[in-house]
């Protein structure tokens, strides 16, 4: 035969023509393997079987370990021939034509297949014991093979005589021209599909899910549309470890074009051997899918399986379950599917993984691999931000950006873009890859969610109007409408509609939105039932955490979300809104103080003379709350919107409690002139000789702390007025005799006083007054040098509030860490900081007031350790802590601390910098410069550092500067 030429016309290696050959009789010898390993399914003879299984075998020796396999073509042939008789001729065969001439050609062939198997598993073993990596079977061998082959085919003929079955002759004459008529199941090798180009942040979880595969396990990708499920299983079939295993037995069946409502078990069938590449006839698709499936390991993906777990659920389609069962029971095989129902085929050992979205770098280098029209350094804040929105959702971001691309939006247009339309912008074409809307419609016609009728919408609307999602504890208290609430959830969650987190059945972002532009609105009973729930929660919530708290703690999220939605959506109910608004804001100051929402819905309320009082409680209750969290400046904006609107309603009691306590929020930052002319201006004006004679009490109080600080007045007019009323009594006389102190009043006087009003406190169990009375003390004994007596009284202070006001205890540990470092135990000292923050984290992370006090604390141990360094850093960061909080007074403190350093350094420019800028700070707040730390002893720096007081009396090396 002529050689096959080249393009170029040169002839082929013929390494190359040898390649070719094999590739021909490889693809033979598996076609012909998978037809005779279903045709033995089928016989209903032991022996037929047994001998169809030896030909079998002896071929995959041929397949896997002959190296001349070309030689063998003829030997193929003829095995495809008897599998051919073997079926014919048993098919209706009794046991008496057994016994006779058919039975004895049938042991007669078992001889011969046994003969030539066990000749080629020896030269397997050969091969084996050699180390080779393939062996010759002589060519003689195989033509004697080939012959006594055709003697035990014409011993068949006796079969047509018995009339057994037909055809057989024909069959026989057949064999003589080496001619083979196929009708196994047809084979053509099916490619798997590549990996996806842009599989981002999937690396740990493919590795993870190859290893699973590749160590024999079955494995269903559970996740809502679009999450990436499918990309998963093209990259895991891509996988270096997979390819080794299974080689071109991994398949890729697709069912996402086909629909619930259509599809039967025989299309299921199809599609499934279509995509192994065979062709199934007649009856036992099943059977032959299994036999083919027998010849050798393989990998099936079957993809977007919800299509037929959902339809298998009708009666029609009950084989479906099964028959995956009976594939994944083969030996070798392994399955992998992938679905948005939890539905699966049962009977079959799954480990289940729902697939997580994007980190957020993987969403954002998904997003900029598509988006070009900006840089991503320019786009990335921007865009960071819409991709937390999403959830960083798969599908979402690609369609979104696909849509910015093609459209040439700049990252602004595609912020206004969103903001304006939300989901709509993610419908960027047809099907479900292409079209937010096209893949929520695939899981909301699911059998499963279309037998929920209207309460799956009405229960999927509700989760995704509250942003935490449903409390699943709660579901049946808050939707007592819906008694099936708990099965109906659970087939959301089945559908991954929605997924549980933490105790809630929630929503994904593009669901959510998707949910709120696309379905209907929550339906108004079950937003009733909720907001009935929620206002009788927060009603009956007291300072102990009881059962009510812990919902609030919860919920709180999901009760903001029902008050400002009430708030701005139902003023006929606006009362009942209104006292849950203030009780809420409450319970999060005693339960969980955090910044809120509610502020602009609060500020939105229309001031009609019923609801003067009433948003003016929503407005206190919200001042309380931004005071707790150290917010003061917005503390303040909210007491003072809240007095006006009480004077209006003519309530001025209300209206001085808001101004009594805005001007000690002015008195905390330092800012004493504001506050006392803020309660002078009170004292004058209309509204005084209206309050009750112990807010007037409270407001001499807090003026005389004003004028304490800024040294207005002596020592001996100091918190007279206040001292009447019973309730600022004791407390107006701790703080008269530690004003006398401050103002330089005898030492040995005051302490005697304070010990006696402490143990009028202690008989009477006021443990605020007590920690003042102690504190005062502890102040005397620190600055007479008695500084393990002022120890004493702080950790005293420590031991009353412990276990019951924890940031009390921080404070006066802190404190007392301070007073330490002043008696040279500055190890110590630091490790008490340490300590008392750990357990208090909420104080130090969220209460500005907190964390100045231990940033300050920090500073001043640290310069009295001599680790200028250290406390630089320290009085550096408390001054961009008090720029944000308007707090003066520590900020003075600190910029006295760096001008000391300074100094320390030599640096007496710099100094006198910090210095001067000390004393406007000091003018600022009222307070004369000399007497900066006069009134906060515990917050004075150790005596060495001299810079502050030579700068106050001009004197040398300062003088020369200034």
């Amino acid at each position: 035969m002529p050689s096959k030429k080249s393009k170029n016309g040169s002839k082929q290696p013929a390494h190359e023509t040898e390649e070719s050959q094999d590739d021909t009789v490889n693809q033979l010898l598996g076609d012909t393997i998978v037809a005779i390993n279903f045709t033995r399914d089928l016989l209903p003879n032991d022996l037929a079987k047994g001998v169809l299984g030896t030909v079998a075998n002896l071929l995959m020796i041929v397949q896997s370990v002959i190296k001349n396999k070309s030689d063998f073509v003829a030997i193929v042939k003829k095995c495809e021939i008897i599998r051919k008789i073997l079926e014919r001729a048993t098919k209706d065969a009794t046991e008496d034509n057994l016994q006779g001439s058919l039975g004895d050609a049938l042991s007669e062939l078992n001889i011969s297949v046994n003969r030539m198997n066990s000749a080629a598993a020896s030269k397997k073993e050969q091969r084996l014991w050699q180390r080779l990596f393939s062996v010759r079977i002589d060519r003689d061998q195989i033509a004697g093979w080939e012959k006594d082959l055709d003697r035990v085919i014409a011993l068949f003929n006796f079969e047509a005589i018995a009339g057994i079955a037909v055809g057989v002759k024909k069959l026989v004459l057949e064999s003589k021209g080496n001619v083979a008529i196929n009708h196994a199941p047809k084979y053509r090798p099916i490619e798997p599909p590549s990996r996806p180009a842009m599989l981002y942040g999937r690396d740990d979880l493919v590795a993870e899910l190859t290893n699973l595969v590749v160590n024999d396990e079955h494995i269903t990708l559970i996740g809502p549309g679009g999450m990436g499920k499918s990309s998963l299983a093209k990259a895991i079939l891509n996988e270096p470890l997979v390819m080794e295993k299974f080689a071109d037995r991994r398949f890729f069946v697709a069912y996402d074009d086909l629909d619930h409502s259509t599809i039967t078990f025989e299309t299921f069938m199809t599609r499934f051997a279509g995509a192994l590449g065979i062709e199934i006839a007649g009856a036992h698709p099943v059977r032959q899918i299994s036999t083919f499936l027998r010849s050798a390991s393989a990998l099936v993906v079957l993809d977007n399986a919800e299509t037929f777990e959902e339809a298998s659920a009708s009666s029609a389609l009950g084989d479906i379950p099964p028959a995956i069962a009976e594939m994944a029971n083969i030996p070798g095989v392994i399955l992998i599917l992938t679905s948005r129902s939890r539905r699966n085929a049962p009977n079959v050992q799954w480990i289940t993984k729902d697939i997580p979205p994007l980190d957020l770098n993987s969403a954002q280098a998904v997003f900029f691999r598509i988006y070009h029209r900006a840089s991503r350094s320019e786009a990335e804040e921007n865009i960071k931000d819409l991709l937390k929105e999403l959830d960083c959702h798969p599908l979402s971001i690609n369609i979104l950006a696909n849509a910015a691309q093609q459209n040439a939006w700049s990252p602004t247009t595609l912020l206004k873009r969103w903001n304006d339309r939300h989901s709509k912008v993610l419908d960027g074409g047809k099907g479900k890859l292409q079209s937010l809307s096209d893949t929520m419609q695939l899981s909301l016609s699911s059998p499963s969610v279309q037998n929920l009728g209207e309460d799956g919408c009405r229960v999927l609307a509700i989760i995704a109007f509250l942003p935490q999602g449903l409390n699943e504890n709660l579901a049946s208290d808050l939707l007592p409408s819906l008694p099936q609430v708990d099965a109906i959830c659970d087939v959301l969650c089945m559908q991954s509609l929605v997924y549980r987190q933490d105790n809630f059945l929630k929503v994904l972002a593009p669901i959510r939105h998707y949910v709120q532009d696309s379905l209907q609105a929550p339906d108004s009973t079950c937003l009733q039932e909720i907001r009935a729930f929620y206002y009788r929660t927060v009603g009956s919530c007291l300072e102990e955490r009881d059962q009510y708290a812990e919902i609030i703690i919860s919920d709180h999220l999901n009760i903001e979300q029902v008050v400002a939605f009430n708030l701005a959506n139902n003023p006929n109910d606006a009362k009942e809104t209104y006292f849950a608004c203030w009780n809420f804001l409450w319970c999060l100051q005693w339960h969980l103080p955090r910044p809120t929402t509610l502020t602009l819905a609060i500020s939105n309320i229309v001031e009609s003379p019923s609801m003067w009082t009433l948003k003016a409680r929503c407005l206190s209750s919200l001042a309380r709350l931004y005071n707790t969290l150290s917010q003061l400046v917005e503390a303040s904006q909210a007491f003072q919107a809240a007095e006006a609107l009480y004077l209006t309603a003519g309530d001025p009691e209300s209206m001085g409690d808001c101004l009594l306590t805005r001007a000690d929020l002015l008195r905390a930052q330092g800012r004493f002139i504001e506050s006392q002319n803020l309660l002078e201006d009170l004292q004058h004006s209309d509204s005084w000789e209206s309050l009750s004679e112990t807010t007037k009490a409270r407001a001499w109080f807090f003026l005389d702390i004003a004028r304490m600080y800024t040294f207005t007045a002596s020592a001996d007019e100091l918190f007279v007025k206040s001292v009447e009323p019973f309730h600022w009594g004791l407390l107006s006389k701790i703080w008269h005799w530690r004003a006398e102190f401050y103002y330089g009043g005898d030492a040995v006087q005051v302490n005697t006083h304070l010990e006696n009003l402490f143990i009028q406190c202690t008989s009477i169990g006021d443990v605020f007054d007590c920690k003042r009375a102690l504190e005062g003390l502890a102040e005397v004994a620190f600055c007479e040098g008695r500084l393990s007596d002022a120890t004493d009284n702080l950790q005293m202070i420590v031991r009353i509030y412990e276990g019951q006001h924890s940031q009390d205890v921080f404070w006066y540990t802190v404190r007392k860490a301070v007073v330490m470092s002043k008696q040279g135990n500055y190890d110590p000292a630091r490790e008490l900081i340490h300590e008392a923050s750990g357990p208090f984290q909420f104080f130090a992370l969220r209460n500005a007031r907190a964390f100045l006090h231990r940033s300050y604390s920090s500073a001043c141990i640290e310069l009295a350790a001599g680790r200028c360094d250290r406390a630089e850093s320290y009085f550096t960061a408390t001054i961009e802590a008090c720029n944000m909080q308007g707090d003066l007074m520590r900020k003075a403190f600190s910029t006295r601390g760096l001008g000391e350093v300074a100094f320390t350094h030599g640096n007496f420019a710099l100094a006198a910098e910090r210095f001067e800028e000390t004393r406007s700070l000091c003018a600022e707040m009222g307070v004369p410069p000399q007497h900066l730390y006069s009134c906060m002893p515990l917050d004075t720096l150790p005596d060495k550092f001299e810079g502050w007081a030579l700068f106050l009396k001009g004197q040398s090396p300062l003088a020369d500067v200034t």
